[in-house]
């Protein structure tokens, strides 16, 4: 793995080599998964849900053409799978991710996924690489330690839509366990500022609403894949 540095993000990527990359069109998918204190009780639901979304997408028809990027974030952003081929990563790895601790940088982690897929993908665009995007990012509460904003981050998004790197991307926002309206109120708000394409709020965050999720976050996925093999637009799914 390679280690990216970015412009404005407080923290780069990391990602596979591209001599080692057999395909000649990819899905980058980022996925940012909030591991900050409040997560405590259900952050085996949480590493389960990015398990089976690995899973499903190394078993799905379009797995040759996914790369994948996992990130976790509380005050401070960790890197825990680099951009590399979804056939490459290890679902169970997401075991133990998890680890909370720490305030909740929404805002800095929402950036960095964006900057660092679109830069990833520009790097893949220059060597004739086709590329969609689909982005999300998971969270139980307001940010409340980034030094980003979500002007910042909604800049990195218009970014991303206008460079020609990135023939159609999906950024989504998933708030998990809202069950104080002002939180949800807070991360809808967010997700309209930031310029997400969807909001999706969980009010719980058992196995069986997560299983959803992940189903949901696969369908995407592979919807991305297929469009950009067909070469046309993404159609937005239905949660």
């Amino acid at each position: 793995m390679d280690d990216k540095t970015l412009g404005n993000s407080h923290y780069g990527y990391s990602a596979i080599g591209l001599s080692s990359l057999a395909a000649s069109e990819y899905t980058l998918v980022t996925i940012a998964a909030d591991r900050s204190g409040s997560i405590h009780a259900f952050r085996h639901e949480i590493e389960a849900c990015l398990s089976e979304i690995l899973r499903a997408t190394r078993g799905g028809v379009m797995a040759d053409n996914v790369m994948v990027r996992v990130t976790s974030f509380a005050d401070t952003l960790r890197e825990d799978v680099g951009f590399k081929p979804v056939l490459a990563t290890d679902p169970d790895s997401m075991k133990g991710l998890i680890r909370d601790t720490g305030c909740t940088a929404l805002y800095d982690a929402s950036l960095n996924a964006v900057e660092a897929t679109t830069a990833w993908a520009e790097t893949l665009c220059a060597n004739g690489l086709a590329i969609n995007a689909v982005i999300f990012v998971v969270t139980d509460g307001q940010d409340n330690a980034s030094s980003a904003t979500a002007t910042d981050v909604a800049a990195a998004v218009r970014t991303a839509i206008a460079t020609e790197a990135v023939q159609d991307i999906t950024t989504v926002l998933v708030g998990v366990n809202v069950a104080d309206a002002s939180v949800g109120r807070s991360l809808m708000d967010f997700s309209v500022k930031a310029g997400f394409d969807q909001y999706i709020e969980l009010a719980k965050a058992d196995r069986q609403t997560l299983a959803r999720l992940a189903r949901f976050a696969t369908r995407s996925i592979t919807a991305s894949s297929v469009a950009l093999q067909g070469g046309h637009a993404v159609k937005s799914l239905s949660f």
